[in-house]
């Protein structure tokens, strides 16, 4: 494997692009397959919006996908497919249907309207131009934090962002996480500055502060964003193994168990927790069920990681009200 960037595009077969606008405060990232690659999901929040999600299920006809979209915006932020599919359908890309090809390209997106932004964008939304522009952006390296369809994302205490995380098994299966964290919960242990992922840390990849000692009752206590501000986690898990499609499932299933691990809380009523999965089939199994296994649980902390590197990684928005950035409050305490 060449130098390992700690991003899912360590899995080969996938280039990511962002694209944002900072007086929108919102954008979009586009997971671009080299492709078609055999993807899977699972919704998991009381308060989902996407775009062909329905095509992922095991029992659909269409086998592969061309891109994933996360995004901010809302319902709104669904345009941004579109700019994705113009793109890909420029270079001849997408499924086959006689004469035609329609590019496949399953959407979440996440609520960030009310973050201080100007949404006053007129008749049209600009997320098709984003989702444009996210695509001539995709390359091997991106900006994680604050970017992309992590711009405008918060959490009930901190700025979110975009986090990305990956990891080898022991079986040498390559396996990423993408994640835009606008969680109705927290991301850290309570007050912080300790993440509920720190366990699984790899090379101070969000600070290096481990775990708390111990975690007392006031430290476990629920906050979460209130209404009306829904919220939303969403994220794209990976691996270069050769799966079809029921065990992409599988492995969106098991992937989406990192929400639970880097987040308190997950899976609410209104969240719209969605977690994509994608096989780009580059490296066979040798051992099925103990292959699929530990693919999925290492999807599961490598979600869980992202989750923490987004947060780490933000900047705060330049508003009035908005969330402090990870490093704002506890910078001072790395080593």
């Amino acid at each position: 494997m060449s130098e390992r960037r700690n991003l899912i595009t360590d899995v080969a077969g996938i280039h990511v692009g962002n694209a944002h606008n900072a007086r929108l405060a919102s954008g979009v990232t586009v997971a671009l397959f080299d492709q078609q690659t055999v993807a899977s999901g699972v919704v998991v929040g009381g308060a989902p919006a996407g775009r062909d999600t329905g095509c992922l299920d095991p029992d659909r006809f269409v086998e592969g996908v061309d891109a994933v979209v996360l995004s901010g915006g809302s319902g709104f932020g669904l345009d941004a497919a579109t700019g994705v599919q113009a793109w890909l359908r420029e270079r001849k890309r997408g499924f086959p249907v006689g004469n035609m090809r329609v590019p496949v390209v399953p959407q979440a997106i996440c609520f960030d309207l009310l973050n201080g932004g100007d949404k006053d964008w007129g008749r049209y939304p600009p997320y098709r131009e984003l989702g444009y522009a996210a695509c001539e952006a995709a390359d091997l390296s991106f900006a994680i934090g604050t970017a992309g369809g992590g711009y405008g994302a918060a959490t009930v205490d901190l700025k979110g962002g975009l986090g990305s995380a990956s990891a080898v098994t022991s079986g040498g299966f390559t396996v990423g996480a993408l994640v835009v964290v606008n969680a109705i919960g927290s991301t850290v242990i309570g007050e912080g500055p300790h993440f509920w992922a720190g366990g699984l840390e790899e090379d101070s990849e969000f600070g290096g502060l481990g775990l708390p000692t111990k975690v007392s009752p006031e430290m476990r206590r629920l906050r979460w964003k209130g209404a009306p501000e829904p919220a939303t986690t969403i994220a794209l898990v990976a691996t270069d193994a050769v799966l079809d499609k029921a065990m992409t499932k599988r492995l969106a299933i098991t992937g989406q168990t990192g929400l639970a691990k880097g987040l308190r809380l997950s899976h609410a009523l209104t969240d719209g927790d969605t977690v994509f999965a994608a096989a780009t089939g580059r490296r066979p199994l040798t051992d099925r069920n103990n292959d699929v296994i530990e693919i999925g649980a290492t999807a599961a902390d490598c979600l869980a990681r992202a989750i923490a590197r987004a947060v780490y990684e933000a900047t705060a928005l330049p508003f009035p009200g908005a969330r402090p950035a990870w490093k704002d409050k506890f910078g001072s305490q790395l080593r």
